[in-house]
């Protein structure tokens, strides 16, 4: 029997899903008569907008990317957090809706279902998720990736140091910030990936820093 906490998060999956899969980025490009498929790294990211398109344009592709993120994880936490909107279930258990939610838009960027399911790496979308869900420790290891470059003046480092941090702090329970740590498994998991994915994706830089012929900033 379909019990009415399942309908509800079909609901969220599927609404979340289609929020995430706007393919922003791609939209921006036909905008400027660019078909971000067969330019530059033919991905339809922010990124790729910003090289191909433009800067201005790129950071408007990165901040529609975030907010596809963010606005849809913070909306769910929101509604299902005031039981008086919520008066079909008012005691349903929907503890893990903001990070399904959350996680729903970064894969519908990645997978987008307008594009024959061809998407974005997620990096922006996956971001602005980040922050609808623990944003005191995002701002906490966005702190040490600006120190981090400040000092030795490689983003590689910074944004390593910083996804490193994300995967421990998770894991800590913090009251004065409301944040349930190993209390809450699955938030815990799925940051902790996103942590050790971002690492894994600068496994490369992490072998020119090895070798000491990694590209400064300035």
């Amino acid at each position: 029997m379909i019990t009415e906490v399942q309908v509800f998060y079909v609901g969220i999956v599927l609404a979340a899903y289609l929020c995430g899969s706007i393919p922003f980025g791609f939209l921006i490009g036909k905008m400027r008569n660019v078909d971000l498929r067969t330019v530059g790294s033919k991905n339809i990211g922010a990124t790729n907008v910003y090289r191909t398109v433009g800067k201005g344009w790129g950071i408007l592709a990165f901040a529609c990317d975030f907010l596809k993120g963010l606005l849809p994880t913070l909306f769910v936490g929101w509604f299902f957090d005031v039981k008086e909107l919520n008066p079909m279930c008012p005691d349903c258990n929907l503890i893990y809706a903001p990070l399904v939610a959350g996680v729903m838009t970064v894969v519908g960027h990645m997978f987008t279902c307008w594009m024959k399911f061809k998407g974005g790496k997620g990096v922006a979308t996956g971001f602005g998720m980040l922050v609808a869900l623990v944003p005191w420790i995002v701002l906490t290891c966005f702190a040490l990736f600006v120190v981090t470059v400040w000092i030795s003046h490689y983003i590689s480092l910074g944004s390593i140091l910083a996804a490193a941090l994300l995967s421990i702090l998770v894991w800590i329970p913090m009251d004065f910030i409301n944040h349930p740590g190993f209390h809450n498994i699955p938030l815990c998991i799925v940051i902790t990936l996103v942590g050790v994915a971002s690492i894994w994706k600068h496994r490369t830089n992490i072998k020119r820093l090895v070798d000491g012929n990694e590209n400064k900033i300035y």
